[in-house]
């Protein structure tokens, strides 16, 4: 029998080029084609202890979708995904599958491992015809609050177990953070469209523009018939520096700054009616994935961007396809640097940034080294627009308005099973873990849905 030649570097994914990029919010990645993608899969030694499922917050079943891509068969493949994942072509493009089931490829202790998530997408792209699940109508009603990664996942689990689910979303668009947060270039708004629609063909009935914890409490949605109630608002509250000079104007805090441009297309203005000013020279503070989007957007605007991080890069929470990204793009990094103080004009805008060095002492409880300033390394920087990146925390609305049991960052207490402190009401995603990645809070929708089910069985 022949040999099977083992290929040690995966398929490269088709990119625009950087000088394009920068011009347009166009999605960089471009995907791959069915030669790419067959040749990839092709790499997949399906071995027997199938380790990567392991790695997969849903518990995908990695193998036999690669097996079906292999055989030209994308039916199947996605067909096979969407017996645990409702959201593959957003998954495919956002979560850090190198962290995840990328991580645990027995093909990676040796080569750079299958490309699972370029392949996941690949499917989700290709996908030929709806998938819906049999159900049983169960007669039960669940309201599911919020239509980011954890609610829709909730909901869709849900519906397949054969109950009635209405989503209360407060915006005016359903998505939450993959609409409002993601921007375009990394996951096209057409992509979440087309995975919602799917998921209300299941059944799911979203109601937009309602605010549960003012519109209507979690007890309202008790009185008019709901049986449970999952709670997935996410973590969209800003977080600030508190430093002197933060409330200059051109100054933003992350949250509005990619909610101006993904949910209400500032870009394109004036075709949309939400301007955006980026100036010149814009410095975004922090170095997750939201701070790096924030950067990449306001290169896109036409700015000198840099980002400030008070740490080195090895520390940065952000995926590295995204630092190469950025760095591609023109982007600067200054790191072992944080801001002290913002100084302004006569007409209260930005214009200086005092900023200090930093070095590393001793692990915090986080685990992650403390950033000391260095004294006497202050230095001022010229600025017009500033980001704070540094992250956000959960809206503390529903839980005062519920009375359920929370931390002293504001997430709502849940045990394993999702379940908070007030009966019927359960819980997931970073409204319980803080600010995390899509695929861990859909990894929780998907739990809570089990549960929820099993207790509107008793």
């Amino acid at each position: 029998m022949k040999e099977r030649k083992i290929k040690p570097k995966r398929v490269p994914m088709p990119e625009q080029s950087p000088g394009e990029r920068v011009k347009n919010f166009n999605e960089v990645a471009l995907g791959y084609s069915e030669e790419e993608a067959i040749s990839e899969a092709e790499r997949c030694l399906q071995c027997s202890k199938h380790k990567c499922i392991q790695g997969c917050s849903v518990g995908i079943d990695i193998p036999a979708f690669i097996k079906c891509i292999v055989k030209g068969d994308f039916d199947s493949a996605i067909s096979t995904i969407k017996e645990s994942n409702y959201l593959p072509a957003i998954c495919g493009r956002v979560c850090p599958q190198e962290e995840q089931c990328e991580k645990y490829c027995i093909l990676g202790k040796k080569y750079e491992p299958v490309a699972i998530g370029r392949l996941e997408r690949f499917a989700a792209d290709h996908e030929r015809k709806d998938f819906k699940p049999e159900s049983k109508p169960a007669g039960k009603k669940v309201a599911v609050v919020g239509s980011g990664p954890a609610g829709l996942t909730a909901a869709a689990y849900l519906a397949r177990y054969g109950h009635g689910v209405t989503i209360f979303e407060a915006l005016h668009e359903p998505g939450g953070v993959l609409v409002y947060g993601i921007p375009e270039f990394r996951l096209p708004k057409e992509i979440v469209s087309s995975e919602i629609e799917f998921i209300r063909k299941l059944g799911v009935e979203i109601k937009l523009d309602t605010v549960i914890g003012n519109t209507l409490t979690v007890d309202d949605l008790f009185d008019m018939g709901y049986s449970a109630a999952f709670v997935g608002t996410g973590a969209g509250f800003p977080k600030f520096l508190h430093v002197p000079g933060e409330n200059l104007n051109q100054i933003y805090s992350g949250n509005e700054f990619l909610i101006r441009i993904n949910l209400m297309k500032s870009y394109k203005f004036p075709e949309y009616d939400t301007p955006i000013k980026a100036g010149k020279k814009v410095a975004v503070i922090g170095g997750g994935n939201a701070a790096v989007d924030c950067a990449r957007c306001a290169v896109r605007l036409g700015s000198e961007v840099t980002v400030i991080y008070r740490r080195t890069e090895r520390e940065m929470p952000a995926r590295s396809e995204e630092l190469i990204h950025a760095r591609e793009e023109g982007i600067n990094f200054r790191t072992l640097t944080a801001p002290v103080k913002f100084l302004g004009d006569e007409k209260g805008r930005v214009r200086k940034m005092e900023c200090v060095q930093t070095r590393l002492g001793e692990p915090g409880e986080s685990g992650r080294c403390r950033p000391i300033p260095v004294r006497g390394s202050e230095f001022v920087a010229d600025v017009d627009t500033v980001v704070i990146g540094i992250g956000q925390s959960p809206n503390p609305l529903i839980p005062h308005t519920t009375e359920l049991k929370t931390t002293k960052l504001g997430t709502i207490v849940v045990d394993k099973d999702c379940r908070t402190s007030k009966e019927g009401v359960f819980a997931g995603g970073d409204i319980t873990t803080g600010a995390a990645t899509v695929i861990l809070a859909m990894g929780a929708g998907k739990r809570a849905a089990k549960v929820i089910h099993q207790y509107l069985r008793r």
